[in-house]
């Protein structure tokens, strides 16, 4: 019970005590009386301009807080009065009136009553609006509360372009580490500033929980997930699955849900939709689901999350509408598309386009390896074509959440329709083969010098999947420490970026911290295998003081000492 007698009467504005222990039935005619007031107010700047307005924001805070000293989240008030009449009128009243707008709407959204959704909806027709039409005017307003489920490479850049958009957000994680970090105003991403995130946590623009039933609180859910393939190659939605499920469980009407995460075509309807539609709502009138995939690309300072254009596809043409809308705000970009299916599509295309193209490109690696021919030098000749040729490069294999993964995902859906992608999955089959075809050379090479790989010191210059990033997902730095240490290869490594070597879901990772590349350690090393071209590297230092070069990446193109020293692979 509050210290102050303030909410133990209603407000003397309206003329007439209302006491807690009341009926509520006795509040319900003033909430009646001022319903046609809202519509007037949707178009208002200023609640305290017009004392009606700052009258109802009186009884509003009113009507909470008795309601959160009853401590009961199933007041009646009658089909007729159902919380969701309150809601509508209360919440847009207090988005306006004070600070405090945004906890209270959030506490009402989740002590709503047990009213039926055909009840609210018939609420939603007597107070001449609907669900859509409130969202609508809440992100149109930046008054939305946008919830970022997955605080990874992918759901913390988007948390940062809608703060710069000017809404209020929240972040999600079952890693705790995570949420503590980010309570603290720290970063765990290197291209997203710890000054940043303080400054969001410091003037409230984002509360991160590992408590999923606050997910009522947000108007717009992002679901940002990982999605894995299992070990026999086949997509693992687990994530996806026990997130809706987590959604589904304390949905209410007129939120918005959002899966960003990469998946095949049909997920969203037919994985997601289904989960949520356990919740009793209906989806186009009681709440709003669309596909958006994620395009991030981490370390590019040229493209930011705000920076890529945003394609979008909803379930149904209101829930398109609204996911529209929503990114417009914080997207450079926004691309509509007729159906979820399409935009899933988008994503997987653009994906399989890169793998199949990387997989022509290490095929003929091998060909030309074994005809002397050097690969990086082809494609730089073939670049300078100003039409018709787009340069792609091999490596020791592919990295990131979405190359490695995707094309398996399109294999898995034709295989249930009952077709054979032979091209994608042939793409596959060469670009798993590349972290072996390393190894091979490697052994190639030190025979060469009358040594053996087991025994041998072998260090792994980089961990993460690309240059200058501090993201490990799928690495093939993590397949070439597992066959290395199979052949009994001495193993160290260095990465500037990744300190500590991080568990792995699909790896035995060795405990290894990275190590410093002085020139007495270069010396002592059989051989430097370059996975990952960090422009930090000293590339003209490492082949002068080691004794054997094999790089993968082209990184020592330009040294111009120790050619000798170098080998390719």
């Amino acid at each position: 019970m509050p210290k102050s007698g303030r909410w133990h009467r209603s407000p003397s504005d309206f003329g007439e005590t209302v006491a807690i222990r009341r009926p509520w039935k006795a509040i319900v005619p003033k909430v009646r009386a001022l319903v046609p007031l809202r519509e007037h107010l949707l178009e208002t700047r200023d609640v305290q301009e017009c004392p009606p307005y700052g009258k109802l924001a009186k009884m509003s805070r009113f009507i909470v807080k008795t309601c959160h000293m009853r401590g009961k989240s199933d007041v009646g008030l009658g089909s007729n009065y159902g919380q969701f009449r309150i809601i509508s009128v209360v919440s847009c009243v207090l988005s306006r009136s004070d600070q405090r707008g945004t906890r209270i709407r959030a506490f009402m959204r989740q002590h709503q009553t047990q009213a039926t959704c055909a009840e609210d909806r018939q609420a939603a027709t007597a107070l001449g609006t609907d669900m859509s039409v409130q969202l609508e005017q809440r992100i149109r307003e930046r008054t939305a509360i946008i919830g970022i489920i997955g605080l990874g490479y992918v759901g913390l850049p988007l948390i940062k372009a809608f703060v710069a958009a000017g809404f209020q957000t929240m972040g999600f994680d079952v890693d705790q580490s995570k949420i503590g970090m980010l309570s603290a105003g720290k970063s765990y991403i290197k291209h997203i500033d710890s000054s940043d995130i303080k400054s969001w946590i410091d003037e409230e623009q984002l509360t991160a929980t590992s408590d999923m039933s606050r997910m009522a609180e947000a108007d717009c859910l992002l679901i940002c997930v990982p999605t894995p393939l299992d070990d026999s190659r086949d997509p693992d939605l687990r994530y996806v699955e026990g997130t809706a499920r987590a959604i589904a469980a304390s949905l209410r009407p007129g939120q918005l849900v959002v899966l960003e995460s990469t998946t095949y075509p049909t997920t969203t309807r037919n994985v997601v939709l289904p989960i949520l539609a356990e919740s009793g709502l209906a989806v186009g009138e009681d709440f709003f689901l669309a596909y958006s995939p994620e395009r991030e690309d981490p370390g590019n300072p040229d493209y930011s999350a705000a920076g890529i254009p945003k394609v979008v596809g909803g379930i149904d043409e209101a829930s398109g509408e609204l996911a529209c809308m929503l990114y417009s705000h914080a997207i450079v970009e926004v691309i509509p598309v007729d159906s979820p299916e399409t935009a899933e599509a988008c994503k997987i295309l653009e994906n399989t386009y890169r793998a199949v193209n990387i997989a022509l490109v290490n095929e003929l690696k091998i060909l030309f390896d074994r005809m002397g021919i050097d690969v990086w030098k082809v494609i730089d000749a073939a670049k300078t074509k100003p039409f018709g040729f787009q340069a792609f490069y091999p490596g020791p294999g592919l990295g990131g959440h979405c190359i490695p993964i995707d094309p398996f995902y399109l294999t898995w859906l034709a295989r249930k329709h009952g077709l054979n992608t032979r091209f994608i999955e042939l793409a596959g089959e060469v670009n798993s083969r590349m972290p072996g075809y390393v190894i091979f050379r490697l052994m190639e090479f030190l025979n060469e010098q009358g040594k053996s790989l087991k025994g041998s010191k072998v260090c792994l210059l980089g961990v993460a999947y690309k240059r200058d990033v501090d993201d490990p997902r799928e690495s093939p730095s993590f397949e070439l420490m597992e066959l290395l240490q199979k052949r009994g290869a001495i193993l160290s490594y260095n990465d500037p970026h990744i300190p500590t070597l991080p568990e792995m879901r699909h790896y035995d990772v060795p405990d290894l911290e990275s190590i410093e590349l002085t020139p007495d350690f270069l010396a002592s090393q059989d051989c430097v295998l370059i996975a990952t071209d960090h422009s930090a590297y000293d590339y003209e230092s490492i082949v002068k003081h080691s004794q054997l070069v094999l790089d993968t990446r082209n990184a020592t193109k330009n040294v111009t000492e120790g050619q000798e020293k170098i080998r390719k692979a």
